[in-house]
């Protein structure tokens, strides 16, 4: 899917792109396409006007900002079309590829195209993607309202809730060189085990030099900071403490 998606973004940008703006007379009509999405309060209504009413469906965690409301809503509308994982697949896949297409990714940023050349270029992409309605149907949100820019800060929000969803905990370990897999398995058990039964811990490694050495762990909303460069600076500070012979 994601070989096959870059592929598409990469030939639509060559086709599509090269040629004038003013040759795109024949748009897609976002009236068809999407026709509650016009303005940014619109959109928040992405979930309840994209089905007919049903059973409530409530977010799993609380989201704030722009990004956690586009998301929320994304998460509502996928969650009621039985669609979590997919959307969320589909949706990574845009962003890698999209990312790896530089003149496409200009293009989403640049607020000067207008919106009905935005949506014809990402119905063409998704329709050639074969993505879901709930997936198009977002992005085409996003085009419309010019916020393809912020589409990899609401993907990594939604995918936070989809992971809230399934009952799994995201544990980001930094460290200067990879964890042998020996000792990311124990990393992993023992937050498991501060878990406990019902949460599943998903173990993100980060490799940042910077820290000399030893391993900072961001454990939902804790910090187990272990490296060496965080025990110099103590040293150093405990070293340059005054020291009272008196006492």
């Amino acid at each position: 899917m994601a070989a096959r998606l870059r592929s598409t973004v990469t030939g639509f940008t060559k086709s599509f792109l090269s040629d004038s703006l003013s040759s795109h007379t024949s748009c897609v009509t976002r009236a068809v396409i999407c026709p509650n999405f016009t303005n940014l309060e619109q959109s928040r209504n992405f979930a309840s006007a994209s089905a007919p009413k049903e059973a409530k469906v409530k977010v799993p965690v609380a989201m704030f900002g722009g990004s956690g409301n586009y998301a929320s809503a994304l998460y509502i509308a996928a969650a009621k079309a039985k669609a979590l994982d997919k959307v969320e697949s589909e949706l990574l896949d845009f962003v890698a590829a999209t990312t790896k297409a530089s003149t496409f990714s200009q293009f989403m940023k640049d607020l000067a195209v207008p919106a009905d050349i935005r949506v014809k270029a990402i119905n063409e992409i998704c329709t050639q993607a074969k993505f879901s309605d709930v997936t198009k149907n977002f992005l085409v949100v996003l085009a419309d309202n010019g916020r393809l820019r912020h589409v990899d800060t609401i993907a990594k929000r939604y995918s936070d809730l989809t992971m809230a969803h399934r009952g799994e905990v995201k544990a980001i370990v930094t460290t200067v060189i990879p964890l042998p897999a020996a000792e990311e398995k124990e990393l992993k058990e023992t937050l498991q085990e501060i878990l406990g039964k019902g949460k599943t811990v998903k173990l993100e490694q980060k490799i940042d030099p910077s820290i000399l050495g030893g391993l900072v762990v961001e454990f939902g909303q804790k910090v187990f900071d272990m490296s060496i460069k965080t025990r110099a600076r103590q040293m150093e500070r405990f070293l340059r403490d005054p020291i009272n012979f008196d006492a």
